[in-house]
C-alpha cells in the first residue's frame, strides 16, 4: 500500500514538473497562480508530498488537462498537450495603450487640419488639442485599469478631472468670451475626494 503512495505520488510529480516546465514556469511563478507556497511546489515535484484534491483540480484546470492526465504515468497521442496559451506580455500592453493615446492625438490633429482647411472660417479649431487631453486621461484609466497597476488610477483620474476643468474654463473663454477661474475652485473638493477615495480603498486592502 505504501508503495502504491509512494508510486502515484512520482507520478503527479513527473507530470507536474513536465506541465510546469512545458510553459516555462518557476516553481515561484506555480506557486502564485496556485495560492501556495514554492516549498509546497518543490515538495510535490520531489514526490515528497502530494496536493490534495481540490489542488489537484486548479492545476488541471490551470494546463487545460484533466486530474485523470495527472494522475496517469502515461499519456497517448490525443491528450491535452496542457501548454497554456501565452498571454499578451507587459511590453505589448504598453505599445496598445501608447498607440490608444496617439490614435486620440491623430484624431484631434486631423480635426484641427480639416478645420483649417475648410473654406468655413471657423475660430479656436486649436481647442481640439485640449480636449485631446481628458480623453486621453480616459484611454489610459481603461487601459490602466484591466493591465497595470491600478494604484496609479488616482493620478490618473485627478489629471483628467483637472484637464475637464481647463477645458471648459479656456472653452468658455474663447467662444463666449466669459472667464470662469473661480472652476478651478472645483478641483479642489475634487482633489480631496480622490485622496480620501485612495485611503479608503488601501485601507480595504490591508
Amino acid at each position: 500500500m505504501a508503495d502504491e503512495a509512494q508510486a502515484l505520488k512520482e507520478v503527479i510529480a513527473k507530470n507536474l514538473t513536465e506541465l510546469r516546465r512545458k510553459n516555462e514556469m518557476t516553481q515561484a511563478e506555480l506557486a502564485e497562480r496556485l495560492n501556495y507556497t514554492d516549498k509546497a511546489v518543490s515538495k510535490w515535484e520531489r514526490a515528497e508530498s502530494i496536493p490534495d484534491v481540490v489542488v489537484l483540480k486548479q492545476i488541471a484546470t490551470l494546463f487545460g488537462v484533466t486530474v485523470d492526465y495527472l494522475l496517469a504515468a502515461e499519456h497517448d497521442e490525443n491528450a491535452p498537450s496542457g501548454i497554456i496559451p501565452k498571454k499578451p506580455s507587459r511590453r505589448a500592453h504598453v505599445l496598445i495603450t501608447c498607440i490608444s493615446v496617439l490614435l486620440v492625438w491623430l484624431i484631434a490633429t486631423a480635426v484641427f487640419v480639416m478645420i483649417s482647411i475648410s473654406p468655413a472660417e471657423v475660430e479656436h479649431h486649436w481647442l481640439a488639442f485640449i480636449y485631446a487631453l481628458p480623453v486621453s486621461a480616459i484611454v489610459c484609466l481603461v487601459l490602466n485599469s484591466i493591465w497595470f497597476n491600478q494604484k496609479i488610477n488616482y493620478l490618473i483620474i485627478s489629471f483628467l478631472m483637472w484637464t475637464i476643468l481647463l477645458s471648459a474654463h479656456l472653452s468658455a473663454l474663447v467662444i463666449f468670451n466669459y472667464s470662469m477661474p473661480l472652476i478651478y475652485l472645483l478641483g479642489a473638493p475634487g482633489q480631496i475626494i480622490i485622496l480620501l477615495w485612495s485611503k479608503i480603498r488601501k485601507n480595504k486592502k490591508k
